[in-house]
């Protein structure tokens, strides 16, 4: 009796056994392929066709390499979607994460012309008293003098409150003023020169040409006069001292008889000072002139909104 238990246990072992054995077998060939022995009695699907196994897959997408991912484009098309619904201080804060976190972004000059439109739009338009002053004229005052306390010009003034002209100023009147503390930042590398209010980017304007003798060095240098044309004559808006003559050299009677005006003038160009550089409109009769070139829109613009004493900083870094 005792055997015959015994010779049953091992019957049922051994049919458990084929039972297992033929579940994994079947688990290999058709969900995972086991290796080892299960291999060299039925190979898998992979080894017969060639095709990568589940490691191989992994091992691969790990070995690869990925394509780089500019952060930019995300917040771009963000901000694009936020324009379509006419959230545009949402739009806004999108594109000056781009321009400020990310400006080597494949989108960041897409970033800045409409961030610079928009700024632009409310800089000049009245209708957003953000960064203007009222003044009531009071009696003795002048243009220049307003010019002077609110470090603006009289092309400002004259814009901002549509004059076409001085007009003598009344006591009561009021006065739209806004003061240009504006930092101008030339990047001939990229072939830009942008403003900015502190750290604030405001608006950016492209080089059409730079005439340039001598490779311009990184430095920072201010606006030292800007200068239009009066009868086809050029004179600075805002006369530098003159200097003292030497004894032996003779006046020049034509220089010396021309009337500094403090009307505002036809733009014609902003020279630097500390470098013999000048900023002027790119013009088709003048294309030896040393200086950086703007298209003539352009710099009609940016003559607006600088003055005389802005901070110019030179970005060039070497190659």
């Amino acid at each position: 009796m005792r055997v015959w238990t015994l010779v049953k246990i091992l019957a049922a072992l051994g049919v458990m056994a084929v039972l297992a054995f033929t579940g994994m077998l079947a688990y290999h060939i058709t969900v995972r392929p086991l290796g080892k022995a299960f291999e060299k009695i039925v190979p898998s699907p992979h080894a017969v066709t060639g095709e990568p196994t589940d490691a191989d897959f992994v091992k691969m997408v790990d070995s690869a390499e990925m394509p780089d991912i500019d952060p930019g484009e995300k917040l771009y098309q963000k901000s694009v979607e936020l324009i379509a619904i006419g959230d545009l201080a949402g739009a806004r804060e999108k594109l000056n994460s781009i321009i400020n976190v990310y400006p080597s972004s494949s989108c960041a000059g897409h970033a800045r012309h409409i961030v610079g439109e928009m700024n632009l739009d409310e800089i000049l338009s009245t209708a957003h008293p953000e960064g203007k002053q009222t003044h009531t004229i009071k009696r003795g005052d002048s243009y220049l003098a307003l010019a002077a306390k609110y470090h603006t010009t009289l092309d400002c003034i004259l814009y901002l409150n549509g004059m076409t002209g001085l007009k003598s100023l009344q006591p009561g009147e009021e006065l739209i003023m806004m003061p240009l503390d504006y930092r101008v930042l030339i990047e001939p590398q990229r072939m830009a020169i942008s403003l900015w209010d502190g750290g604030r980017f405001i608006c950016e304007y492209p080089i059409k040409r730079v005439g340039s003798p001598n490779k311009l060095a990184s430095q920072s240098v201010t606006i030292q006069s800007k200068s239009g044309q009066l009868d086809g004559r050029t004179i600075r808006s805002t006369p530098a001292p003159p200097k003292k003559p030497a004894p032996s050299a003779k006046p020049k009677p034509a220089e010396a008889a021309a009337p500094a005006t403090p009307a505002p003038l036809p733009p014609k160009s902003l020279q630097l000072a500390k470098v013999p550089l000048r900023i002027a409109a790119d013009s088709s009769d003048d294309t030896s002139s040393p200086g950086i070139f703007l298209a003539p829109e352009d710099f009609e613009e940016l003559f607006l909104l600088t003055r005389t004493g802005n901070t110019v900083e030179i970005r060039n870094p070497a190659k």
